[in-house]
Order: structure tokens, then sequence, then C-alpha cells
């Protein structure tokens, strides 16, 4: 074999093995960006959410509860990214959305007029059982939608996906 035969072999073999190989790293790179992009964009439409538990009277609980919720919605409405927050009150923490009893209503009404990607719900359980035992109606603010079951709620939140976070 001349020089020449042998040198067109050698690229020969070298195109195959290269066009074996796939793209040139750089377009691996490429298209290695452009999937993390695409999952990027795709998990930012998907809304952030969190699920914040009040179960206490203390004001202190339920300010830190606020504050919690505010910081949360502004980092992620900072980034352009979705968030659902959602304050869930049972038990004692049920003060917190009782007109006559909340420590913090101005707060929420606040809140509620700035931003709907913060919700508060109120256990419907914890409701009736506080009125039979006042013997007189439990009004929530106008901002609070009953939920059958505080914990219930919180826990189908979490079998969703939520984010639990107990101030």
């Amino acid at each position: 074999m001349t020089k020449l035969g042998f040198m067109m072999g050698a690229a020969i073999v070298c195109a195959v093995a290269v066009a074996l190989a796939g793209p040139p790293v750089s377009s691996q790179v490429r298209n290695n960006d452009a999937s993390t992009t695409i999952a990027a964009t795709a998990a930012a439409k998907q809304a952030h959410r969190l699920v914040l538990q009040v179960n206490s009277d203390e004001p202190e609980v339920m300010t830190l509860a606020l504050n919690n919720a505010a910081n949360v919605e502004r980092h992620y409405t900072g980034l352009g990214e979705k968030i659902e927050i959602e304050i869930v009150a049972f038990g004692p923490g049920l003060h917190m959305f009782r007109d006559d009893t909340s420590p913090v209503k101005d707060r929420i009404k606040a809140m509620a007029e700035k931003t709907s990607s913060i919700t508060f719900k109120a256990c419907g359980n914890t409701q009736e059982n506080m009125a039979k035992r006042e013997n007189k109606e439990i009004r929530l603010i106008s901002q609070a939608s009953v939920v059958k079951s505080g914990v219930v709620r919180v826990m189908e939140l979490q079998e969703q996906g939520w984010s639990y976070v107990r101030p």
C-alpha cells in the first residue's frame, strides 16, 4: 500500500469513527443547555406552593406566619415565579381568623388586598366546637374561608406536593 493509500484509509476510518460517535461535544453541551432551559422553564411555570399551619392563639405565632407568607411571596414574585400560599388555622389558632379576637385581622385584610397569592383557611370543626363552648356564633373575618377540617386540609395539601411550615 502506498503512503497516500494508507493516509486515505486512515482518514476514512477516522471519519466513520466521528460519525458513529455523535455530534461534537460543543453541540452536545448546547443540546444539554437547551434541555436544562426547557426543564427550568417548565418548573418556573409550576407554582411554588406553601401551606403554613397556625394552631396557637399566641399573637407572635400568628405574626410569624404572616411574616413567613409575606417573605416567601416577595421572594418568588421578585424572581418572576408563581407562588401559592395557604395559611390554615385550627384549634386555638382559629383566633387568627375570628372577627372578635384576631390580633392580626387588619394585617390580613391588607395582605389580601395586596395579593391573591396568599389565602386563608379556617377549620370548620374548630369553629363549630368554639360556638358550642361559647354558646354563640363564631364570626370569621371575610378574608378567611372555611374548610371542614384544618388538619385534613394541611394533610391533603402535603399529599399534593405542597411544602409545609409550622411557624
